[in-house]
C-alpha cells in the first residue's frame, strides 16, 4: 500500500498524530470488532501514551468536519467511540494481532508516520528560518532609511560613503530574497499530505 494512502489516515488529536481502528480493521483485512477485541484483551499492552478511547464529542467533531471518507458508518461513533493508536500503538499491534499481514502493514505504517514527523519537522525549519529572513530585512530597510536621513543632515561630502553603504545594504537584500526563494522552491516540491483532525 503507498505510503500517501496511509498518511491520509493519520490524524491529530489530542495533540498526537493516531490512526484509528475502523482505518487499522480496513488495512489489516479484519473486521473493526475483531482488532478491538485483540486489544481488549490485551489492555495491559496499550498505556494511554499507546492507545486511548475518543469521546462521543471528538468522533461527532471528526465525522462533522468531513475528514473521514464517504461511507464511515456515523452510528458507530455514536454507539462505539473509535480507539485512538499513536505510532507505539500501531508497532504494538502487529504483536497482538499476529498475522502476517498485519506485520507487513505495520512496516509501511511505520515509515508513514515517520515520514509525515521529517514533513513537520521540516516546515518548523522553514518557518524559523523565514523569520529570521524578515527580520533581517526590516533591519536593512531601517538602515537604508538612515542613511537617507544622514545624506540630507550632512551633504554632499558624505555621499561616496552613503553610496558604499547602500551598495553593501543592496548586496545583503539580494543574499536575503536569494534565500527566501530557494525556501519557495522548497515548499513547493511534492509532500506528504497534512495530518487532519481534531486538535482539542
Amino acid at each position: 500500500m503507498e505510503l500517501q494512502v496511509i498518511q491520509s489516515k493519520i490524524y491529530e488529536i489530542r495533540g498526537s498524530r493516531v490512526m484509528l481502528d475502523f482505518d487499522l480493521a480496513k488495512l489489516y483485512s479484519t473486521e473493526t470488532s475483531l482488532l478491538k477485541r485483540a486489544v481488549r484483551r490485551n489492555m495491559e499492552r496499550f498505556p494511554e501514551d499507546f492507545m486511548f478511547q475518543l469521546t462521543k464529542e471528538e468522533a461527532n467533531s471528526l465525522y462533522s468536519s468531513g475528514v473521514f471518507q464517504a461511507g464511515t458508518p456515523q452510528y458507530n461513533f455514536s454507539a462505539y467511540a473509535p480507539f485512538a493508536f499513536t505510532e507505539q500503538g500501531v508497532a504494538m499491534l502487529s504483536s497482538v494481532l499476529r498475522s502476517p499481514i498485519a506485520v507487513k502493514v505495520n512496516i509501511n505504517i511505520m515509515r508513514a508516520f515517520v515520514s509525515v514527523r521529517q514533513f513537520v519537522l521540516t516546515n518548523e525549519s522553514n518557518t524559523k528560518e523565514i523569520e529570521y529572513l524578515k527580520h533581517r530585512i526590516e533591519e536593512l530597510e531601517h538602515q537604508g532609511v538612515k542613511a537617507f536621513a544622514m545624506i540630507e543632515r550632512l551633504g554632499e561630502e558624505t555621499l561616496e560613503t552613503i553610496n558604499d553603504l547602500s551598495e553593501d545594504n543592496r548586496k545583503e537584500f539580494d543574499n536575503v530574497y536569494l534565500a527566501l526563494s530557494q525556501l519557495a522552491d522548497k515548499k513547493k516540491q511534492p509532500k506528504p499530505r497534512n495530518p487532519i483532525g481534531f486538535r482539542k
